[in-house]
């Protein structure tokens, strides 16, 4: 192994530790009131060995959030790429379940992902970062587009923007997921995400299909 090779797996190693820290006291103290001076104290390093890999806590955050949206384009590829399901339908299916599993991979990341989305934060973000997430992003949701385009074309589904088609599922998915995690802020109650998914996904699959 070369010494510069050795240096780059270092720096990973590194930058691994900090963003496992950093997951943790997020978990503990949440977004606001978390610090890069606690994030630096629970990975044992100084203040500014943190600064060397991430410009700043909102950079250090998204990338924790960022992992979320390339798990979900792994398992959305899987759904494009597998010899099963085989029917639209059955993909549209695939798509539900895969959409559920990464709220099981990292239900905490994926909301604060969605506030991300919606907040100041991205205005703090390196070009590289922002550029890695709508790459993900844009990714995802043509993913999701392929398998409404292939039923258009199939006839199963009515002919609109496929795409749009797509904004809608990841719209709804979304907001299943804040409102099912803001419930239990209050109630401490088991969730009901996948339930809720399995209804939204039904009545969206009856509104789409051409033939009832």
């Amino acid at each position: 192994m070369g010494i510069q090779e050795r240096k780059q797996r270092e720096r990973e190693r590194r930058r691994q530790q900090i963003m496992i820290a950093a997951k943790r006291v997020f978990s503990v103290k949440g977004f606001s009131k978390t610090t890069m001076d606690d994030i630096a104290k629970e990975a044992e390093l100084s203040p500014g060995t943190l600064y060397l890999y991430f410009k700043n806590k909102d950079e250090l955050f998204s990338s924790l959030s960022i992992r979320v949206l390339q798990y979900l384009n792994i398992r959305l590829e899987h759904v494009i790429n597998s010899s099963k399901p085989n029917s639209v339908e059955e993909k549209v299916g695939a798509l539900k379940e895969a959409m559920y599993d990464v709220y099981k991979f990292d239900s905490m990341m994926l909301v604060n992902m969605f506030h991300l989305q919606s907040s100041d934060t991205v205005r703090n973000l390196s070009p590289q970062l922002l550029e890695n997430i709508r790459e993900l992003s844009h990714n995802s949701l043509g993913i999701m587009s392929q398998i409404f385009e292939e039923g258009i074309q199939a006839g199963i589904f009515f002919d609109m923007p496929p795409m749009t088609y797509a904004d809608i599922i990841w719209s709804t998915f979304s907001g299943i997921v804040l409102w099912e995690e803001s419930k239990r802020v209050f109630t401490h109650d088991k969730s009901y995400v996948e339930q809720a998914l399995d209804t939204a996904f039904e009545i969206f699959r009856r509104g789409i299909k051409t033939t009832k």
